[in-house]
């Protein structure tokens, strides 16, 4: 991030102090606003300017202004006092990463968007859970409950929020360091392979499920929202417990990645019996397909998804399909059993010959836990 004729360099500015730690103690849930919000999550309230900042940071203001929006926030005039000492601080640690790291501009920014898209959502994800840990009432479908809207609901997520930020801080660097070791491990073990192709094989998996469409319409929002939450609890402790990857949840789907297909087997073959023995949640259906996949911002794309989605959508009730692909690899390895069904046409993709999942001793590998479920991360007694 060079510096253009708009800004000139500066002196070094002087170092400033960063964002203040929120205490343990109580936030008054009545007088936070959006500035007392602000100043204990960021420090000082804002009082500078973009031409303030770039000029702290010895950057240009184009740069300042390219970072800002690659945050993720909108772009505000150059003299719009709305900028901390912590945007400060931060826009001076990108420059360094640049000038120290040989880190260039796009690459920079780039991983400034990574950060700021899985910040977002992970910001609006905590703040809803708080929510409706707030008006959580004893009968979910209780019509009289406090909805997520409402104002004193809010005020108190949000104090009880902004009062742990700082003891939460460390715990998400820690989460980050250790998919971060996970996700260079992964690139190390393609990158080794003699036969490695432009994009790694993996396992594809969508978990679906069943009369979704017509259980919105009966249930009421907040009867949904815990269906879904309950979804995603038991989805992500199946795959991760088999060492996979949850890709995404998208209401009534999950997409999973696994490098091993006798591991994406038996995460497919535990969803089905998880769901199906769970009193909140209806039955579910796995595709999976096994191939070349490309992996880009988080995500994954190619033929291989398209097919086990696809597959999926023509999956009965309570049962897993693979692609003969996934099925080939299978059938070497114990413990599975593949039976070819009849051929069906899938939509984008073209004829293909599905095969039923089964375990060759019917019974499941695991338990996964029921409506106590949390109970052991607390030292009660």
């Amino acid at each position: 991030m060079a510096d253009d004729d708009a800004t000139r360099p500066a002196a070094p500015a002087p170092s400033v102090q960063g964002p203040a730690t929120p205490d343990c103690a109580a936030v008054d849930p009545h007088a936070l606003g959006p500035d007392e919000i602000e100043a204990r999550l960021l420090g000082r309230p804002a009082s500078m300017g973009r031409r303030e900042i770039s000029r702290g940071a010895q950057v240009s203001l184009v740069s300042a202004r390219r970072l800002w929006h690659a945050l993720g926030f909108p772009i505000v005039d150059d003299d719009d006092a709305m900028f901390t000492e912590a945007d400060l601080d931060a826009l001076r640690d990108v420059a360094r990463l640049i000038r120290d790291f040989d880190v260039d501009d796009d690459l920079a920014l780039a991983m400034t968007r990574a950060l700021a898209r899985s910040a977002d959502r992970l910001a609006v994800w905590q703040t809803q859970l708080f929510a409706e840990a707030v008006a959580a009432p004893a009968d979910p479908g209780d019509p009289s409950a406090a909805p997520l809207t409402d104002l004193e609901v809010a005020q108190q997520a949000a104090s009880r929020l902004v009062t742990i930020a700082g003891e939460m801080e460390p715990l998400m660097m820690y989460v980050w360091r250790r998919h971060l070791a996970n996700a260079l491990t992964r690139m190390l073990a393609d990158a080794g392979r003699k036969d490695a192709p432009s994009a790694p094989p993996r396992a594809i998996g969508f978990a679906d499920l069943v009369n979704f469409t017509s259980l919105v319409r009966r249930l009421t929002e907040r009867q949904l929202a815990a269906l879904v939450q309950r979804f995603e609890l038991l989805a992500s402790d199946v795959v991760t417990t088999h060492g996979g990857r949850v890709i995404k949840t998208v209401g009534d789907e999950v997409l999973f990645v696994h490098s091993d297909p006798a591991a994406a087997a038996a995460i497919a073959l535990d969803l089905v019996e998880a769901m199906g023995e769970d009193d909140l949640l209806p039955a579910v259906r796995v595709g999976m397909a096994w191939g070349t996949v490309v992996s880009r911002l988080g995500d994954v794309f190619g033929v291989t998804v398209n097919r086990a989605s696809r597959l999926t959508a023509v999956t009965p009730s309570g049962l897993v399909f693979v692609d003969d692909e996934f099925a080939r690899r299978l059938g070497t390895v114990s413990g599975f059993s593949t039976t070819p069904q009849r051929r069906r046409s899938l939509r984008g993709i073209g004829a293909v010959t599905p095969s039923e999942l089964r375990r060759s001793g019917g019974e499941r590998r695991g338990s996964w836990f029921g409506s106590g479920e949390g109970s052991a991360l607390r030292a009660d007694g």
